[in-house]
């Protein structure tokens, strides 16, 4: 009987090494008793990963993907007009300059190759005036270039600005705002960087109240 019940501890043993960690053995006999273990390893890899994040880098990723969706996510759903707004005034620059790039750039091809243009009776640009129509022809077509790339930049920034904007306002609303913190205001006398004098102000310090 013995022989036997130590066969059985030692088929155990080599089960639970082989086997996933997913039961536990508490004692052996005719009163054991089978506690299930959980697959803690297996849980942590199927989950999903924003689970993971902290607020702010939600909203900045939910910013990053769509514009408005990090302010929408801190529920500040009054930015959200500001960023679309702001994303259709740089459409429109951009659009505008573009097409202005595009026109000056086909007259001038035109009038350098001896034909006539859509601002060939213009003032400015006209084929009456050599000696500034082909030079204000280059000077538009460049200007308006310039402004276009300008576009591109400003809205990449814009972009930019409103995922860091998610970004630390959701860390704001994180901010300890509790009766715990206190601010003392109090006179002081500060020196005048320009001058060796000394005026009387006010100094303003934010502790934490001792418990």
């Amino acid at each position: 009987m013995r022989l036997t019940v130590s066969i059985a501890l030692f088929l155990l043993s080599i089960g639970a090494f082989v086997a996933p960690a997913r039961a536990q053995v508490i004692t052996a006999g005719p009163d054991s008793v089978i506690v299930s273990v959980p697959d803690t390893a297996t849980e942590d890899d199927n989950s999903f990963f924003l689970t993971k994040w902290d607020r702010p880098a939600k909203a900045a990723l939910f910013s990053a993907i769509v514009p408005g969706l990090g302010q929408a996510y801190n529920k500040a759903y009054w930015k959200v007009p500001i960023v679309y707004a702001t994303g259709g005034v740089l459409a429109y620059f951009w659009i505008t300059n573009h097409n202005n790039y595009k026109d000056f750039e086909e007259a001038l091809n035109i009038r350098i190759n001896g034909g006539v243009d859509k601002y060939a009776n213009s003032n400015n640009y006209g084929i009456d005036r050599p000696d500034k129509g082909i030079p204000y022809l280059k000077y538009a077509r460049d200007y308006y270039r310039r402004n276009r790339d300008l576009t591109i930049l400003l809205s990449i920034g814009a972009y930019g600005l409103q995922i860091a904007e998610a970004y630390v306002h959701a860390h704001m609303k994180e901010f300890d705002i509790s009766d715990n913190l206190a601010l003392r205001v109090q006179p002081d006398i500060m020196r005048v960087p320009t001058q060796l004098a000394y005026t009387p102000g006010l100094s303003l310090t934010l502790y934490t109240k001792s418990k």
